[in-house]
């Protein structure tokens, strides 16, 4: 459908973000149950519920703008998913899939961020200030969400690292002298 006027182009950016919210919601159900570490999975349970409640003030965005509720492909929301499916069925170690389902969630987190920004300042210009209140609601706790999978990265990554084997006794000494001559 071609999109003709700004109004047009906000109504398709909205159902766009519909459309991710859901996918968001479908994937996370996915995350909590292969997560190990329970802050991780805490954080993605809260968020779940979260994400429920988003997909409802789009709703109501929706019904302020005197549209029916519907969802567009939204392609990086596709790609953020599955993405995050291979990287979890790919890792070998809990750990390691707590660290990949943490970095699937602060990239997943970014994108909503930029998404909810720029619905922010259409609906803002077209004086639609009840929808500026939701969809705030939504970047709010989106951007609370990824600071909040950012601060755990560290961690996750720092037990991963604990986890994996350590080198053999003297296998760094033989690489030197076979380096070295020696």
């Amino acid at each position: 459908m071609p999109i003709t006027n700004t109004q047009e182009l906000f109504l398709h950016e909205l159902a766009e973000i519909y459309d991710a919210e859901h996918r968001f919601l479908e994937g996370q159900a996915v995350m909590v149950d292969r997560a190990t570490d329970d802050e991780l999975q805490s954080s993605i349970r809260n968020h779940i519920l979260q994400t429920r409640q988003h997909i409802r003030n789009l709703e109501q965005v929706f019904r302020e703008l005197g549209e029916e509720s519907r969802r567009e492909t939204n392609e990086v929301a596709q790609g953020l998913v599955s993405e995050a499916q291979t990287s979890m069925q790919e890792t070998e170690s809990d750990v390691l899939r707590d660290c990949a389902i943490d970095a699937a969630v602060i990239k997943v987190e970014h994108f909503e961020i930029a998404s909810y920004r720029s619905l922010v300042t259409g609906a803002r210009l077209m004086g639609q200030s009840k929808v500026v209140d939701l969809l705030n609601a939504n970047l709010g706790q989106e951007e609370e969400t990824a600071q909040i999978a950012e601060q755990s990265a560290e961690k996750l990554l720092q037990e991963a690292m604990q986890a994996e084997e350590p080198e053999p006794e003297g296998l760094v000494d033989k690489i030197k002298d076979k380096f070295t001559g020696q």
